[in-house]
């Protein structure tokens, strides 16, 4: 069996995310989604509208979608793909480069977002709803 994970937040999920997670699903047979934890959130000064409970939920109903882990730091990424024998890790390629350093354990594939939606395009058009 061919594993895949990939790593997010994955919070006010949106058409850009199931396009993610499609095509990583189709590049193995088991896609893993590692998503962050609502402290590691705050450790990265981020915050999601939904809490990780909520988003594990949400995600663990998608056909693609395998298995939700936490992301608890950004170390951990190493240990993940030796400890679930994953063979294909996926970013979106805005994360470019950043993963290289995974090449050593597994095939890196980085895939192109969904032009036009993001969550932090949905963030910004609810304030300015919000604010008038």
């Amino acid at each position: 069996m061919k594993k895949v994970i990939t790593y997010g937040t994955f919070d006010l999920l949106h058409k850009g995310h199931i396009n993610l997670l499609r095509r990583a699903k189709a590049l193995g047979d088991y896609l893993i989604v590692a998503i962050s934890t609502d402290e590691f959130n705050a450790l990265k000064d981020k915050e999601a509208y939904h809490s990780y409970e909520n988003r594990k939920m949400i995600l663990e109903a998608i056909r693609y979608v395998d298995e939700v882990i936490p992301e608890n730091t950004w170390e951990q990424k190493i240990d993940d793909v030796i400890r679930h024998q994953v063979d294909v890790f996926v970013m979106g390629d805005d994360w470019e480069g950043k993963f290289d350093f995974l090449k050593d354990y597994c095939q890196v594939v980085y895939l192109p977002r969904t032009i036009g939606i993001s969550t932090s395009k949905i963030k910004d058009d609810l304030f300015r709803v919000e604010n008038g």
